[in-house]
């Protein structure tokens, strides 16, 4: 019987297939983040959309060059719940061999924030305090023009996924950067 996990132990599971510290960072980025928008937008589900951020990279750690398609085969053979499956692989859409369109809300909002996550957090080490929390949008947005900045980020999915969101880049900006302002002081970055 498959199952969705909670925020605790999904994070064992993150960790059990991750041993860098940065993957399991970038989870509960992602995951905090997550949250903060379902709190927005499915406040009846905030610990689900949590747990789909936490683990949207389970794979990585162990099977980066088949990211998004060996997670399939590990959440199924820890009877992880189908839903999970779908919207965490859905993040890889066009940029993996997983071809899972988003197409949910919260699919679109990992799609498009896992990207999205990597820019901010690679400009808030450029930073002098070493910190996104004195961080404004305009140089979020400084730093999404310049396309050697955080190269491994596409900004072509960020820019798709506020598209396909109907968000104009200043929001999802805007948004995202607040949600990892509040991350600032639980995750230490």
């Amino acid at each position: 019987m498959s199952y969705i996990p909670n925020y605790e132990e999904a994070l064992e599971i993150l960790k059990k297939y991750n041993k860098e510290s940065f993957l399991i960072l970038h989870g509960q980025i992602v995951g905090g983040v997550m949250r903060y928008f379902a709190e927005k937008y499915d406040p009846d589900n905030i610990e689900f959309w949590e747990v789909v951020g936490l683990l949207h990279d389970l794979d990585f750690g162990m099977y980066p060059d088949e990211h998004c398609v060996k997670q399939v085969e590990i959440m199924e053979e820890l009877n992880i719940d189908e839903s999970i499956i779908r919207a965490t692989i859905s993040h890889g859409y066009g940029l993996t061999k997983a071809n899972v369109k988003p197409e949910k809300m919260m699919e679109k909002i990992l799609f498009t924030v896992d990207e999205l996550t990597g820019i901010i957090g690679a400009a808030g080490l450029m930073r002098p305090s070493k910190t996104i929390s004195d961080m404004k949008v305009k140089s979020v947005r400084k730093k999404f023009k310049s396309k050697n900045f955080a190269a491994g980020c596409s900004r072509d999915v960020i820019k798709l996924g506020a598209e396909n969101l109907g968000w104009e880049m200043d929001y999802l900006m805007e948004e995202t950067l607040l949600a990892m302002k509040r991350l600032v002081s639980d995750l230490h970055i």
